[in-house]
């Protein structure tokens, strides 16, 4: 194991699992928020349906790219050394907590799903992925963490 470049435990082959998963919640959770703020605008129930299941498929996928990051962050001491590896963990999980709330908030009656409490959820969600998607970049590119040697 090359200490400048802490290998992925959870990969295929040389592929770490982790960065092939981590695109789906991010995208789904974005596309809750862009789905709830046109529901907001329109009240057309068509949006909250939309969000309610973006929700439920990003908490999913968020799930499964979180079990893989979990076996890399746990297995590597090197990954666990990392300063934005911890980062990077918190803000995931509060991400997750707070997007299976509202996922929960979502299964409302439609106004009251979204707005505005559904609303706030989704860009809270939205702002810390961002946060924690670039430390989880930076942990590739500045860290080497994942990058086959």
């Amino acid at each position: 194991m090359d200490a400048a470049h802490p290998r992925s435990t959870a990969r295929v082959g040389i592929n770490p699992i982790h960065p092939m998963l981590v695109h789906f919640p991010i995208v789904l959770f974005t596309g809750a928020l862009i789905t709830d703020l046109a529901y907001w605008r329109t009240a057309d129930m068509m949006w909250a349906d939309f969000s309610a299941w973006l929700l439920t498929i990003g908490v999913i996928t968020g799930v499964l790219a979180a079990i893989a990051g979990l076996i890399d962050f746990i297995a590597n001491p090197l990954i666990r050394a990392q300063r934005a590896a911890w980062l990077h963990l918190v803000g995931n999980v509060v991400a997750m907590v707070l997007a299976v709330v509202n996922a929960f908030v979502h299964t409302r009656d439609a106004w009251t799903s979204v707005v505005p409490t559904g609303v706030i959820l989704s860009a809270v969600v939205v702002i810390i992925l961002l946060f924690t998607g670039w430390l989880g970049g930076s942990l590739v590119y500045r860290h080497g963490v994942g990058v086959a040697n």
